[in-house]
């Protein structure tokens, strides 16, 4: 019985000693445990906030695909350009029409007169030229063949339209008499009244 005894005096003594050990075991597998467990309400959170960050650019993406977008054309704009691309069509035949007209009546012009390749033809100076004349009326003239200023005032002056070489020098700025160039336009500045 002494030994019992003993024993269990020993058991009683070394019991606190083992569940004091326990008690440090189960509280760093508790610690570990709450560690792990905040860790993975953190993750949570994080997710959660992506969710979020996820359902708004969602909402915007929905809403900015309900909008019309300006960069393509309604219908009733394609009608509207067809209406204008018509009318510009019209206008344009107009035109030729009209340029074909005055080149009849101009051919017919020239077909009557002694020098025909220095019949005048009215046209709006060339720009450097209109800053020369104190008004924009005057003929334009384009260089022929053998052409020269004298020639070109003297065909103009068999229409009634008296110039002087002084003049269309002056109405063309830079222009050299002596170094006429075929196919070059010269303008022809209107007679003062």
């Amino acid at each position: 019985m002494k030994r019992i005894s003993f024993f269990l005096a020993v058991t009683l003594l070394a019991a606190p000693e083992l569940l004091r050990a326990q008690d440090a075991a189960v509280e760093e597998h508790l610690n570990k445990l709450t560690a792990q467990i905040q860790d993975l309400v953190d993750a949570k959170d994080a997710q959660n906030k992506r969710i979020e960050e996820l359902a708004k650019e969602l909402r915007a993406l929905q809403d900015q695909q309900g909008k019309p977008n300006t960069s393509y054309a309604s219908q009733e704009d394609l009608k509207q350009l067809a209406d204008k691309l018509q009318e510009i069509d019209r206008k344009r035949q107009e035109d030729n029409d009209l340029i074909l007209k005055r080149i009849e009546g101009l051919g017919k012009a020239l077909g009557s007169s002694a020098r025909p390749a220095v019949a005048p033809r009215p046209a709006t100076p060339p720009a450097d030229a209109a800053t020369s004349t104190p008004s924009d009326k005057g003929y334009e003239y384009v260089i022929q063949s053998g052409d020269t200023l004298s020639v070109v005032v003297k065909a103009y002056a068999e229409k009634n339209i008296k110039v002087t070489v002084d003049q269309i020098v002056a109405a063309n700025p830079g222009l050299n008499p002596k170094r006429l160039r075929v196919g070059q336009k010269v303008f022809i500045p209107a007679p003062q009244q």
